[in-house]
């Protein structure tokens, strides 16, 4: 029997200009997805953390430029971007030697910034914001990361759209604290989303969040038990890997653009060659695989496969995922 032909969005998916780009949307298109969410990354081509706001500016580009690509040469996956200054880039800023409140000032502009791509329409949601994922923290640096989170959520509140949360593990804790953020921000509980989420789709537990979740091994069973409130992603990267013609091993692209003349793409081209993906996080044939498992080992039906791919997205983003 043929498998049905199916809505499949994949939640969180990044895209990198020094990836394999458009060849991972194909990818995934190949393996039956339709729809997928860019979310907005650091892309680091300079080699250190944005310091100026029009470094945010050409980045935020970036991301727009690579949807464009997708409209335009991958027609058969329909994308929409989440955009916003990465929780890192503040973090960052503090490794190199910024001060709090200097770092925390220009991550505050870049959210600002972020807001006006979504209110030009060039954007759905803001994504990912929020703070950092590892613990413990120190108590000042995560009581900015908060004021930042809640800047976001207001800006989100303000433009009536959707946030992504970058967070640490989600837990029936972790969603009780993030809860009260969202709700001090008078943000709408339904728009706010736990970007690589655990399984937990109880909403008694996850506080009214969506969760957005990591469909590693065991964890899309884990969710359709139950119900079907959640989402399914991948948080793939785009972190190609390479192989280096002068010595002869592969490694990471960014590690080969280190061993580069600055900005030298023909010097780069004629020395390396993309061979596949580090592995990062999950590949891009992950959600369209793991949904035709779940259909055929019976523990989703079709009904709900349109819930979670369709539906769920239309009521978190306002779009039309469809065939």
């Amino acid at each position: 029997m043929a498998a049905p032909r199916l809505p499949i969005f994949d939640n969180h998916f990044h895209l990198d200009p020094r990836g394999r780009g458009l060849d991972a949307v194909r990818e995934f298109a190949r393996a039956g997805g339709t729809s997928l969410m860019l979310v907005h990354k650091p892309y680091r081509e300079h080699e250190r953390p944005n310091t100026t706001l029009e470094d945010f500016r050409r980045d935020f580009d970036t991301t727009i430029a690579l949807h464009a690509k997708i409209r335009s040469e991958v027609p058969e996956v329909t994308a929409w971007v989440a955009l916003a200054p990465h929780p890192a880039e503040f973090t960052e800023l503090l490794k190199v030697g910024w001060s709090l409140d200097d770092a925390h000032a220009l991550y505050m502009r870049a959210l600002d910034l972020a807001a006006t791509y979504v209110r030009d329409g060039k954007a759905v949601a803001m994504g990912e914001v929020g703070r950092p994922h590892w613990r413990p923290i120190e108590d000042a640096i995560l009581a900015k990361a908060n004021e930042s989170m809640a800047h976001a959520f207001s800006l989100a509140r303000d433009l009536g759209c959707a946030v992504q949360i970058h967070a640490e593990t989600a837990t029936p804790e972790s969603f009780a604290d993030l809860r009260a953020h969202v709700d001090a921000a008078r943000l709408p509980v339904g728009k706010v989303v736990k970007h690589y989420s655990t399984p937990i789709v109880d909403t008694a537990v996850n506080h009214g969040i969506w969760p957005s979740v990591l469909i590693g091994k065991g964890a899309a069973e884990e969710a359709a038990k139950g119900g079907v409130r959640w989402m399914m992603e991948t948080d793939y990267m785009d972190d190609a890997l390479v192989f280096d013609n002068m010595t002869k091993r592969s490694m990471p692209i960014a590690e080969s653009w280190r061993l580069v003349t600055a900005g030298a793409e023909t010097e780069w081209r004629s020395r390396f060659k993309i061979i596949g993906s580090t592995g990062a996080v999950l590949g891009p044939k992950t959600v369209p695989k793991r949904t035709r498992d779940l259909l055929a080992k019976g523990l989703m039906t079709e009904e709900q496969a349109w819930t979670i791919h369709a539906e769920n997205p239309k009521k978190v983003y306002g779009i039309e995922v469809d065939l």
